[in-house]
């Protein structure tokens, strides 16, 4: 134990390696990420990233041919020493550079995925084509009970789950990122627009105030998530006590080409895992539904995939949210930029 101990303690004992664990914990990083986060050469990075990963204070994620890292808390590097090392990694000088760097590294992946679905809004109702069975959507809504709620469609595209939450739901809140999506789905609910708001905003900084809806409903979303935890956080900000969540999404897959031609950065998710996610959110109790159905996706005329689904579903305690460091702040510039 005292030969680990000593060489945890040698393996944190440079600075460069102290900034790497501090961005990882803030947002799930490719290689070529955080070298850019800390303005350091890809090669020299990777030294860190090896030294750090040996001595088992890295967790890395691949998704095809991409490779994301991530802090191995709790079991390669204990929280209590992480949380007391960091509050003096924040006294580093290059801290502040580093989280700078962070957030323009972030905003260029979320302006590409934007990018992405404005340019393929018009045609996506043909990539993505629905559920196969129409199984994983009626299980979904009938965890939006009573009816009568007000529910935020977070990711809604072009509304293809909204014409059906807001035949069971008092209004609907469609978000998304891409305003050609919201367009799209204004024009696909017309006939519903007195029950229909359209607001556009990033999943992990929801344009909605605290405890502003009934359920928050996430279809096909999450396997374009980078940081889980946080938009889960979100989420459970979002709902009102004794809310409703519910979730559809993909069971891991093998169909590496979606990573590169849909703006994938899953493929698929283990459905425990995220279970286990949301209970850490707050959310009690959570239920997995493996159903018997699949989501059909067709890209460039000769790619097609079956693939399977599930639905999570999860209830927020009636109580009050957990304190979320900064989501005030952060609320306050989704819905300032909503009314924009």
């Amino acid at each position: 134990m005292a030969k680990d101990l000593i060489h945890l303690l040698k393996s944190l004992s440079d600075p460069t390696r102290l900034r790497i664990l501090t961005l990882l914990c803030d947002a799930e990083l490719s290689v070529s990420e955080l070298a850019r986060a800390m303005a350091m050469s890809q090669p020299r990075i990777s030294n860190h990233i090896k030294l750090l990963r040996d001595a088992g204070m890295l967790v890395e994620r691949r998704e095809g041919s991409f490779l994301y890292l991530l802090p191995s808390l709790g079991d390669g590097l204990p929280e209590d020493l992480w949380n007391a090392l960091r509050q003096r990694v924040e006294e580093l000088r290059e801290r502040a550079a580093d989280e700078s760097r962070l957030r323009r590294v972030l905003q260029s992946r979320r302006n590409k995925s934007r990018e992405f679905f404005d340019r393929v809004a018009k045609d996506w109702d043909q990539i993505g084509q629905g559920f196969a069975r129409g199984v994983a959507l009626h299980q979904a809504l009938h965890a939006l009970t009573p009816p009568g709620l007000v529910v935020a469609d977070v990711g809604c595209g072009t509304g293809s789950m909204a014409r059906a939450l807001v035949r069971v739901a008092h209004k609907v809140i469609c978000i998304d990122h891409s305003r050609a999506m919201l367009e799209e789905a204004r024009k696909r609910l017309e006939p519903f627009l007195d029950r229909v708001e359209f607001r556009p905003g990033e999943v992990d900084r929801l344009p909605l105030e605290d405890q502003e809806v009934d359920a928050v409903f996430a279809s096909m979303v999450m396997h374009h998530v980078p940081d889980l935890k946080l938009v889960l956080r979100e989420f459970r900000r979002a709902l009102k006590s004794g809310g409703t969540l519910v979730i559809i999404d993909l069971l891991p897959h093998e169909e590496e080409w979606l990573t590169e031609h849909l703006a994938d950065l899953r493929m698929g998710l283990d459905p425990n895992a995220l279970r286990d996610l949301a209970v850490k959110a707050g959310f009690d109790p959570v239920e997995i539904d493996r159903v018997d159905d699949s989501y059909v996706v067709e890209a460039d005329g000769n790619r097609r995939a079956e693939l399977p689904v599930f639905v999570l579903s999860g209830r927020a305690p009636a109580a009050a949210p957990p304190a979320d460091r900064g989501s005030s702040s952060i609320t306050t510039r989704a819905l300032e930029e909503h009314k924009r």
